[in-house]
């Protein structure tokens, strides 16, 4: 039976107690895997940033703690901050898509109503959302400047990894959530069974983490979108047009459903520097959705179908200042966001690409039986030979 426990970006403190009840923290290995440009797949036509990440956006940060204890928690959080300043006072315009709303998204209404976001973004599994949420007020309420704050509108996303963590356990504790927070720094982003993508599943495979970017010409304006994914659904998987999932003989309703389900979520962080009104990144977030879209998901109903946009943008932040008069702000017009909304579709269906091609095979014990579960990673060699079938790769 596997005894590991991974617990990244955690406290010392924390970290050594969860050590010390799960076993000596061992990190799950597996042949290298890699991202979908190191095997020729490159979705669009426009280039990714330096890192190909949503941390491409200039001030986003993203922090993330992997929880793996005993046999059967797989488990995590990803925290994305749209700045490293104080986010409730210099709040930040978003707009959101809800392609299917099978998910617990917290504070979803007051993106909706209001136009902005004014914390963390924390993704996690479904019954974690309610520390999830308190993590945030608790972090919030600390941050200098923040004493007479009275009300919070904490954001987090969820999927449900129910299948590979023993979800009942609620194994996500308020100082992990608190942990990504404050491990959260600009960089490289790990992909795949990391943080919230720990237990996740996608299209049969293990899904996980995954980020790209796409960065404009200058004629075009030279700004940046990067896309952050948590995969955990289902449906026909399409990689570059090529039918992947077909061909390796996994997908939703083979054989009339056989063992195979659509259900399941994803949570889509889009992040710009463009400066966007709250209206046209709600459209921004749109267009991540036709990313998801190429990538063969079938929006069921058991599907939690989220996309989240944002803009770092500091001619449109909210400030104190703005938010006290009226103000004038930045407003790139609406015949300047068709290249923006390319972008979007295109790093959102890379991003997806890489959640899954970095993640490895995960192994768990069902709660209720007492079984052993385990998701395959995708076969990289055999993805390979799909696309070359049909021309999809380029070198």
């Amino acid at each position: 039976m596997l005894r590991r426990s991974v617990l990244k970006a955690l406290p010392a403190s924390l970290a050594a107690a969860s050590a010390a009840k799960a076993g000596e923290a061992k990190p799950m290995t597996e042949a290298t895997r890699v991202r979908a440009r190191d095997i020729g797949l490159k979705p669009g036509v426009l280039k990714p940033g330096a890192l190909n990440a949503v941390t491409d956006v200039a001030g986003v940060r993203v922090g993330q703690v992997t929880i793996i204890e005993g046999d059967r928690v797989r488990t995590g959080v990803t925290a994305v901050l749209p700045h490293g300043g104080n986010l409730f006072q210099d709040k930040v315009p978003a707009g959101l898509e809800v392609a299917n709303g099978f998910g617990k998204l917290a504070g979803a209404t007051q993106i909706v109503e209001l136009g902005e976001i004014e914390t963390p973004i924390v993704l996690t599994n479904t019954l974690a959302v309610a520390r999830g949420v308190e993590a945030v007020i608790d972090w919030t309420l600390a941050q200098p400047g923040n004493g007479d704050v009275r009300s919070v509108n904490a954001v987090v996303g969820e999927t449900n990894d129910g299948r590979l963590n023993d979800i009942r356990s609620r194994g996500v504790t308020v100082q992990h959530v608190r942990a990504a927070i404050e491990a959260a720094r600009p960089g490289p982003v790990e992909e795949g069974c990391v943080g919230a993508g720990t237990g996740t599943v996608a299209f049969g495979w293990k899904g996980g983490i995954g980020t790209s970017s796409r960065v404009l010409p200058k004629t075009l304006g030279g700004w940046t979108v990067g896309v952050l994914v948590q995969t955990n659904y289902g449906g026909v998987l399409s990689m570059g047009g090529a039918p992947v999932g077909r061909a390796l003989g996994r997908y939703h309703l083979k054989e009339y459903v056989e063992d195979s389900s659509a259900d399941g979520s994803i949570m889509i962080v889009v992040a710009t520097d463009a400066p966007l009104s709250d209206r046209n990144l709600a459209r921004l977030a749109r267009r991540a959705i036709a990313g998801l879209a190429r990538t063969g998901s079938t929006f069921s109903n058991g599907s939690g179908d989220y996309a989240i946009a944002f803009s770092t943008a500091e001619a449109v932040r909210r400030t104190p200042e703005r938010r006290r008069d009226v103000a004038t702000v930045a407003d790139l017009p609406n015949d300047q966001t068709s290249p923006l909304f390319a972008a979007a579709a295109e790093a959102t269906e890379e991003a997806i690409y890489n959640s899954l091609l970095m993640a490895t095979t995960t192994r768990s014990v069902d709660p209720a039986t007492g079984l052993p579960v385990v998701v395959e990673a995708l076969d990289v060699a055999a993805v390979r030979r799909v696309l070359d079938e049909h021309r999809i790769t380029t070198r």
